[in-house]
C-alpha cells in the first residue's frame, strides 16, 4: 500500500527534506562528459589538475543532474506535483570532485495557491548540496506546482 503523497497543504515554510548521501565517482563524470560536456577537465584527471578546478571535476549540468535525483529520491516522487515552471537561481558554486560525497538539503520557502490553476499551489524552495568537508558546491532556488489536497477548502 502506497502512502499518501505529499500534496501543497503538507509544504509549509521552514519544512526541509534531506537530500543524499551521493557519492561521485570518476567513471561516472567522464560517462557524462563523454555525452553531454565534452570539456578536457571533465574527461580526464590529468587535465583536471592542470585546470583551475584542481582534479577531474563534474560538469556543473552533472552535479545539476545528480541534484535532481537526490530531489527525486527525497520527496518528488513523494508529491503531488505537476512539474516546475523553471529554475530562478542555479549556482555552481566549488568543483565536484570524482570521490566527493554530496548531502544537503531543499527547505521550503514560500507557498501561495495559483489563482490562474484553481486546485494548485506554487511552493518555492531555497536548495543546498556540500561536499564532504562541508563545502557548499550547489544553491538554487525554484519553485514546483503542486495539487492541493482540497482545493474546494482553498477557494471557500
Amino acid at each position: 500500500m502506497q502512502a499518501e503523497r505529499l500534496h501543497y497543504e503538507d509544504f509549509t515554510p521552514g519544512r526541509r527534506f534531506e537530500l543524499g548521501p551521493r557519492t561521485v565517482t570518476a567513471a561516472e563524470i567522464i560517462e557524462f562528459a563523454k555525452e553531454f560536456d565534452p570539456q578536457p577537465m571533465h574527461l580526464s584527471e590529468e587535465a583536471g589538475r592542470a585546470s583551475i578546478l584542481g582534479g577531474l571535476s563534474a560538469s556543473g549540468w552533472h552535479t545539476s543532474s545528480l541534484f535532481m535525483r537526490m530531489m527525486i529520491d527525497s520527496y518528488v516522487l513523494a508529491t503531488a506535483s505537476e512539474g516546475a515552471p523553471g529554475i530562478d537561481v542555479m549556482q555552481w558554486r566549488k568543483p565536484v570532485i570524482a570521490g566527493d560525497t554530496l548531502s544537503g538539503h531543499s527547505t521550503v520557502e514560500a507557498a501561495r495557491p495559483m489563482r490562474s490553476r484553481p486546485g494548485l499551489g506554487i511552493v518555492t524552495f531555497g536548495h543546498e548540496l556540500f561536499n564532504q568537508r562541508g563545502e557548499l558546491v550547489l544553491s538554487a532556488r525554484n519553485s514546483i506546482m503542486v495539487r492541493q489536497r482540497n482545493p474546494e477548502k482553498a477557494s471557500a
